[in-house]
């Protein structure tokens, strides 16, 4: 099935204690829509200045991503983003934010990216996030990110556009912000009171967890000795969760629980270079290969059941 992801295109400048970047490709349409691109069709909706080079539209190339959708303002500058990261990993320091045409992005959604079978809203002002949801009716299965700008400005605006998807795909501070809930669990829960199918909490190098009506799964993060660059791992989770979800005709539990340790894979790699590198030089063979690794490092039904005695 088709997938259509409507979010940022960027550059970013990203510094870790493990090197420094100048100018790389990012933004959460790309991270996204590399991931999604190894499970499935991928349509990506953003916007991009006259700045946005051949080089840029190679990665999309390679991947077989449809950029019909990306609007390229000739005049105008694309979205750029510089970050430090100190040796804590999980927080980014920002340095400087132009969001030069995205301020104005207005999603033009062609009739392939309005019939895809999957929409994955990424980090948007949540009205514009709204305005695509209903312009995707064909859609089966919807999923949406937000960040705490968003839910300590506009929060009713987000919960709206909660209320017309099937899952939220957000990190645990969010989640507690968006519900005045200290425990990640009832957080979850009350996410879900919402008319939710799925609740997906990313927790950085400790994981990730997906609750549904009927269950709780926990994922967790691939142990890596080196992590350069954690940009963009959140919406390479994303790609590789929805982009899993896609390759299947339904959506159960059991795909569900699959798609978050596809997310994890596909997180683990984006984080072991700068930017968009790792992930755009991946091949099947490497993806399939830590899939077995994951599987390995959760599976213990093998193991006897041993009584527990007191002492």
């Amino acid at each position: 099935m088709s997938l259509t992801v409507v979010g940022s295109v960027a550059f970013d400048a990203l510094e870790t204690p493990f090197g420094k970047r100048e100018k790389v490709l990012g933004g959460a349409a790309t991270h996204f829509g590399l991931s999604a691109s190894f499970f499935t069709e991928v349509n990506a909706v953003g916007v991009v200045g006259g700045d946005f080079g051949e080089a840029e539209w190679d990665v999309f190339r390679r991947h077989h991503i449809n950029t019909d959708d990306i609007e390229v303002v000739a005049d105008g500058k694309t979205f750029f983003w510089s970050g430090r990261y100190d040796y804590d990993m999980n927080t980014a320091h920002t340095l400087d934010t132009q969001l030069n045409v995205f301020e104005t992005f207005d999603p033009k959604l062609s009739e392939r990216s309005r019939n895809a079978k999957l929409l994955f809203l990424a980090n948007i002002l949540p009205s514009l996030q709204l305005q695509v949801r209903q312009q995707c009716g064909n859609a089966g299965f919807v999923a949406m990110d937000t960040m705490n700008f968003w839910i300590s400005s506009m929060k009713d605006a987000v919960i709206d556009t909660i209320k017309a998807v099937d899952c939220v795909i957000i990190n645990d501070a969010e989640a507690r912000q968006l519900t005045d809930e200290p425990n990640i669990h009832k957080a979850a829960r009350a996410l879900m009171d919402l008319g939710l199918r799925a609740v997906v909490i990313k927790r950085g190098e400790y994981g990730a967890t997906l609750f549904t009506k009927n269950g709780y799964f926990a994922a967790p993060a691939y142990p890596l000795e080196s992590v350069f660059d954690p940009t963009g791992a959140g919406d390479t989770f994303a790609g590789g969760f929805m982009g899993y979800l896609a390759s299947h005709d339904s959506i159960t539990d059991d795909v569900l629980r699959r798609a978050c340790i596809y997310g994890s894979v596909m997180a683990s790699f984006n984080v072991e270079r700068f930017g968009t590198e790792r992930v755009d030089a991946l091949d099947y063979s490497e993806i399939n290969q830590r899939f077995r690794d994951f599987k390995s490092m959760t599976h213990f039904d093998d193991i006897p059941f041993e009584r527990v005695r007191a002492v």
